[in-house]
């Protein structure tokens, strides 16, 4: 099990962003390619009992060509401040023999997100960029994932990032919002 703190930064520039983190001394230290295949059950959600969501993720490391399959429980536990999670993974050689036994336990639901990822080591955490594609989730963001809160707020603070623009939803509850806003603009 693995214990991650984060949160996501929205609605800046990437780019610029980028560059900020590089020119306060950043180190590039992952640059990949990810398939997300989120995993859920129609007759018994796992959000209906338990603040958690599974997920296979393919990840292609375009640095040194490396590929790894992991399959994880994503578990939320309750922190006012930020995104709090137990992360339980496993690595999977097989994973469409995973999803069948996932399928014949209940598991009918699957949706499949593609993201490109580039990640820096900065002041104590690690910040990622994501772009997903476009029917996943439309705006790039970043991500800032530390060991605890002073140094999130150090990081935060260095980047000049307004508390408006953090955020500690989950790409599930931000893919909720953006559908809530888009049928209210419609409506």
């Amino acid at each position: 099990m693995v214990k991650e703190l984060e949160v996501k930064v929205l609605d800046m520039d990437i780019k610029k962003m980028q560059k900020l983190i590089i020119s306060k001394g950043g180190k590039l230290i992952g640059r990949e390619n990810q398939v997300n295949t989120l995993i859920d059950s129609s007759q018994r959600p796992i959000k209906s009992y338990m603040d958690a969501y599974l997920r296979i993720r393919e990840n292609h490391n375009i640095i040194d060509g490396s590929k790894t399959t992991t399959f994880t429980l994503k578990k939320n536990i309750l922190n006012d401040d930020l995104r709090e999670n137990e992360e339980y993974n496993v690595l999977v050689d097989d994973k469409d023999t995973l999803l069948d036994i996932m399928k014949n336990l209940g598991f009918d639901e699957i949706k499949i997100g593609y993201k490109e990822r580039v990640s820096y080591s900065f002041m104590n955490g690690r910040v990622d960029v994501d772009i997903w594609d476009k029917e996943t989730y439309p705006h790039p963001y970043i991500e800032i994932e530390v060991s605890n809160e002073n140094d999130l707020r150090k990081i935060l603070e260095e980047l000049e990032v307004p508390k408006e623009n953090v955020s500690k939803l989950s790409i599930v509850e931000l893919q909720k919002e953006l559908m809530k806003s888009q049928v209210e603009t419609d409506d």
